[in-house]
């Protein structure tokens, strides 16, 4: 504690702390990155359970005095950790700190530079599963309370941090948590560190994400293999008609074709293309990040803004596809053919109706009259801030001083299906997403990575949020009833 209270502007005792505990905030990433904590099927739950443990472990070590494991059937652990306001905060909000601590498959362990789950530094960024997506999201908010509870007793907001298990499969046990849960999350603002900055150094809000519905199709046309050369010509191929039936779900320029399916998306107005135009986004960089090779076109409507086809409008992808594997494969039939299709909404439409209308256009398109069965799966509601409620502008003012740069309001094409249905149950509360991750990130593909130095400037700016949004919603009452005006 410092002997004399300090001004409500001058943070120099909270980030002193923040600089004198960092190799202790990094040791513990480290630690988290290294469990295998994978919620996609087929991977050992243990692991997941591990992870949560170690993560309610390190949340008392890093700023919160309670901290406790929220089960439901079926779900992976999630961690519940809080730490009360400083003395003198009785009457300041209650922050609700989002992050997940499950990861995704590492793929093939063979094409990474360096184990996915030993942490390994090179060229100033950190490499690991996780590391970014979102073991340092985590870390990022734990390092904030802690460094505000070493220097002034606590943080001067009431913060509560939830770390979900599930969010790299949709949540699948969304509805049975907040209804097992949803009371003890009650908050006057969650701030999700989940999100990417727009580049390297440029602290960036996410203020839009896209939906995701998906669906596992399967076509039979067998009840056993049989021999090609037998049997092909007046039998036909399951794995064909599946790739016919796929294809068709797109049109030439890779766009969803499915008839009908955005016809609820929100338009863009003109002043929303003008700003996706303002900003600085260089095709080739875009390219050279995704990895895009030379001489294949961006997908998707050629005459929209690559950030309006990436942000705004929604996109088929097939995730798995179960076929023979070309090594060792044999002349034959297959009885059948298996694919998962993800397809990411775009903001105003309706996820319910929208995985309705993938499973009826699975079901009714399968091509040469095969067997098909058309499976549902997650359904998780695009989302849009409100961008003229105070505790935004305050949020991007804070992160502004913490960078050194001005703070990029930006969308993300990804998605957080927690968000939505937990804003709805707290009451429409503002939702912050500042970035973690960076353009070069490589989240969920090989070679993740988290970069250091923004990795710091992330932690700063989740102090400094802390104390704009207890000062912008001070008493806790002050944003209630927002409307849109800006008080």
């Amino acid at each position: 504690m410092t002997s004399q209270p300090a001004s409500i502007d001058d943070l120099t005792d909270v980030l002193t702390q923040l600089d004198q505990r960092a190799s202790a905030h990094r040791e513990a990433l480290e630690s988290l990155v290294a469990i295998p904590g994978i919620s996609a099927e087929g991977f050992d739950p243990g692991e997941l359970r591990r992870s949560a443990e170690a993560v309610r472990q390190v949340a008392l070590a890093h700023g919160c005095d309670r901290a406790d494991l929220l089960e439901v059937e079926g779900a992976p652990p999630a961690v519940l950790a809080e730490r009360d306001a400083a003395p003198d905060g009785h009457d300041a909000p209650t922050v609700l700190l989002y992050a997940h601590h499950d990861v995704q498959p590492p793929g093939d362990t063979e094409a990474w530079t360096s184990p996915p789950f030993e942490p390994t530094e090179a060229d100033g960024r950190l490499y690991g599963r996780g590391t970014a997506d979102d073991k340092a999201g985590l870390m990022a908010h734990l390092a904030a309370v802690d460094a505000w509870a070493r220097a002034r007793g606590g943080p001067p907001c009431h913060v509560k941090l939830l770390v979900e298990g599930e969010e790299e499969v949709g949540s699948t046990h969304l509805s049975a948590f907040l209804a097992a849960h949803g009371d003890r999350l009650r908050a006057d603002a969650v701030v999700v560190a989940d999100t990417v900055n727009w580049k390297v150094g440029v602290p960036t809000l996410t203020t839009s994400l896209r939906g995701l519905v998906d669906a596992t199709v399967e076509v039979r046309a067998l009840d056993h293999t049989v021999h090609s050369g037998m049997y092909g010509g007046p039998v036909p191929d399951p794995v064909t008609a599946l790739t016919k039936l796929l294809a068709g779900a797109v049109d030439d320029h890779g766009a969803v074709a499915i008839p009908g399916f955005a016809d609820d998306a929100r338009p863009l107005s003109d002043a929303e293309r003008h700003t996706l135009r303002q900003l600085d986004f260089d095709v080739e960089t875009f390219r050279a990040e995704a990895g895009l090779l030379e001489g294949v076109p961006l997908a998707g409507d050629p005459d929209a803004h690559p950030l309006e086809r990436l942000w705004r409008r929604p996109h088929l992808t097939v995730v798995g596809f179960d076929a023979p594997e070309v090594a060792g494969a044999a002349n034959a039939l297959q009885p059948a053919a298996r694919a998962k299709v993800s397809v990411r909404l775009a903001p105003g439409q309706d996820p319910h109706r929208a995985r309705r209308r993938l499973v009826e256009w699975l079901q009714g398109n399968t091509p040469f009259g095969l067997q098909v069965e058309a499976t549902p799966g997650t359904a998780a509601a695009p989302f849009e801030a409100d961008t003229a409620h105070p505790a935004v502008r305050a949020a991007a003012d804070a992160l502004a001083l913490a960078y050194g740069r001005e703070t990029v309001l930006a969308g993300l094409g990804g998605s957080i299906p927690l968000i939505e249905p937990l804003t709805q149950r707290l009451g429409d509360v503002p939702v912050l997403m500042v970035g973690i991750e960076d353009p070069d990130t490589r989240a969920h593909g090989i070679d993740e990575s988290l970069h250091l130095a923004d990795f710091a400037r992330a932690c700063s700016g989740q102090a400094r949020l802390l104390q704009a949004l207890a000062r912008s919603a001070r008493p806790a009452e002050a944003w209630r009833n927002h409307a849109g005006e800006v008080s």
